[in-house]
């Protein structure tokens, strides 16, 4: 299996965010990607390669301009308005506010805000957009012919909105990735989420589409972030009603609930029949992730790695997240490994 990865993840590492009441070093940190290339290294996956330049033309029918340009720019206005710290939103348009993006940067980040946990740095930009590139490229390898790729990506992309970061995500790589694969002749597209959070950015993109099956399995968002989307109900709108598909799981879970509804998703997947798969594949379901629900043994993502492969689609993996991080190289090759010799 063919790796993309960038070292320049190492862009944005933000010094802090707000957990529990405290400020503390942020869960999504650089060390995370050491721990998963020790893992791939040590079990001989040593076809790693770097990303080619990124084509901001997907990116563009993906996400919204000005949005983009807050990215790309945000930082400058940051510093030049006099802040020294870190990005981050001190209030954000929730509920009967008005929907109007403010003129000083300080209003911008929460306008462009769903969650305040997340900074923006420096290299924030130059980090995310070297992670859109891993994804694309692995798109790419995918679209001219390999059954499959790996896009080892940091940050992780799909709590991003069209127009909105936040939950570490500031580009949605998945999403990016399915409108390469449209392009390049996909007729039909699936994306499985397995990351314990819910993907509420690529449903929200993708909700109006029947191009592109969504399909999360994720925490009850009534006690998960991001609580404020991954209800069963969600189906899809208009050409998109029946298209978003959500399995919300309940705090304990175990494989035997959350393999279960893995055989439902894929069963539906089946059915689609979809000319290429993208797995949003975080492993933070891992019973010991500081900040999961769910309650999944190594052995289960060796489990659920081969029950996608055995639906027999070329395969894009993208890496989103995953926290317990001297078990997150284990996983996610685990998860590899299970793909690769079922």
């Amino acid at each position: 299996m063919q790796i993309i990865f960038s070292e320049d993840h190492r862009l944005h590492f933000p010094q802090g965010e707000i957990f529990g009441g405290e400020f503390v070093t942020p869960f999504e940190r650089p060390s995370r990607m050491e721990y998963i290339l020790r893992e791939l290294k040590a079990r001989k996956f040593t076809d790693i390669k770097p990303p080619s330049a990124l084509d901001m033309g997907p990116v563009r029918k993906i996400h919204d301009a000005d949005y983009l340009t807050f990215l790309e720019t945000g930082w400058a206005e940051w510093t030049a308005a006099g802040y020294r710290g870190e990005m981050l939103a001190a209030g954000v348009p929730n509920r009967s506010l008005r929907q109007k993006c403010p003129k000083s940067i300080d209003g911008k980040v929460g306008y462009y805000t769903h969650s305040v946990e997340t900074c923006i740095t420096a290299g924030t930009w130059g980090a995310a957009k070297a992670s859109a590139a891993v994804a694309q490229t692995a798109q790419k390898l995918v679209s001219g012919g390999a059954p499959h790729a790996f896009a080892l990506c940091r940050p992780p992309g799909h709590h991003a909105h069209d127009d909105l970061f936040g939950g570490y995500c500031f580009l949605n790589n998945a999403a990016i990735a399915a409108e390469g694969f449209r392009a390049s002749g996909a007729r039909k597209v699936a994306i499985l989420d397995v990351d314990v959070h819910h993907g509420n950015g690529t449903q929200d993109i993708f909700y109006q589409r029947n191009d592109v099956l969504f399909i999360s399995l994720h925490g009850a968002p009534e006690y998960t972030y991001p609580y404020f989307l991954g209800y069963a109900d969600e189906k899809g709108e208009g050409p998109g009603e029946g298209f978003n598909i959500n399995y919300p799981i309940p705090p304990g879970g175990a494989y035997d609930v959350w393999g279960a509804a893995l055989e439902d998703a894929c069963t539906k997947i089946a059915a689609y029949k979809p000319d290429v798969l993208i797995v949003s594949l975080g492993v933070d379901t891992f019973k010991l992730d500081p900040i999961s629900p769910l309650k999944l043994e190594h052995e289960d993502f060796t489990t659920y790695g081969g029950r996608i492969a055995r639906l027999k689609l070329p395969t894009l993996i993208v890496m989103e997240c995953g926290y317990a991080v001297e078990a997150i190289g284990i996983n996610t090759v685990n998860v590899l490994e299970g793909f690769l010799n079922a």
